[in-house]
């Protein structure tokens, strides 16, 4: 293996889908190819799930505003001051705080029910552009890569097993393995101390306000995906997707502290 983790695969690729940030039916081109990415040794690459992994900002949110329609609720916009937030903070902050949990579970539970009912029709073209190739080339490679999310266990199984991404990561914490949710920045530390490797040598892909304020606070190096959000000045590299030329250059430049 060459100590800088050299990849070169030659990648083809066309992708339409839905996105709040790019718009329907944008196809990206054929002929985009990742070339030369270098990562040096003693880094490490963790993921977030929706909106890195995959366009699923809009689903989700139709799927809770139905669920709450259904269940008589007609002010929805507590939903738009939740993204990112595990379903537990939202079932809270809807249904109210001494909601026994059992009852939290089954409305977090209802609810993905309903999203991944959604989501099936169009999960093969709702992977963020580049995404698949680009881990797949990682971890060939043996660079350490982490997927890190609220998400709930069943959603996780959904996304990976479906594009068969689950053996590349060796280590995937979801929002059932840690005590605090994202903003808090548990699951990034956590998914880091499962892959032997130090938060300040992880290069974290985020695209929600949360998880970006939970990736500056875990000490990871941030790259923002502006798949949820239009800007993220404090990120230190924002991209729309994985094929963005900015991409591979600026992780050439990371160096282990």
């Amino acid at each position: 293996m060459n100590p800088q983790f050299a990849l070169t695969p030659c990648t083809k690729l066309s992708l339409a889908g839905p996105s709040r940030n790019r718009p329907a039916g944008r196809v990206l081109s054929s002929r985009f190819v990742f070339e030369k990415l270098t990562l040096s040794p003693g880094l490490a690459l963790i993921l977030d799930m929706d909106g890195v992994v995959l366009h699923s900002t809009d689903l989700h949110m139709k799927a809770w505003i139905l669920y709450l329609e259904r269940n008589g609720i007609k002010d929805t916009s507590v939903i738009y001051r939740m993204l990112g937030k595990r379903n537990d903070q939202i079932v809270h902050e809807i249904f109210g705080r001494d909601l026994p949990e059992a009852e939290v579970l089954e409305h977090g539970a209802a609810k993905e029910r309903l999203y991944r009912e959604l989501m099936t029709p169009v999960l093969e073209q709702s992977y963020v552009a580049g995404v698949r190739e680009f881990l797949r080339s990682a971890h060939a490679q043996g660079i350490p890569l982490a997927l890190a999310t609220n998400a709930e266990t069943l959603n996780v199984d959904f996304v990976l097993d479906h594009a068969g991404l689950r053996p590349l990561f060796s280590a995937i914490v979801d929002g059932s393995q840690v005590t605090h949710a994202k903003p808090d920045p548990e699951v990034f530390l956590t998914a880091a101390a499962r892959i032997g490797v130090e938060p300040r040598n992880c290069v974290i892909f985020e695209d929600s306000p949360g998880g970006i304020q939970a990736a500056l606070s875990a000490g990871g190096r941030v790259v923002g995906l502006l798949t949820t959000e239009k800007a993220y000045p404090q990120a230190a590299l924002t991209m729309l997707d994985f094929t963005s030329d900015k991409l591979l250059p600026w992780l050439a430049e990371q160096r282990p502290l």
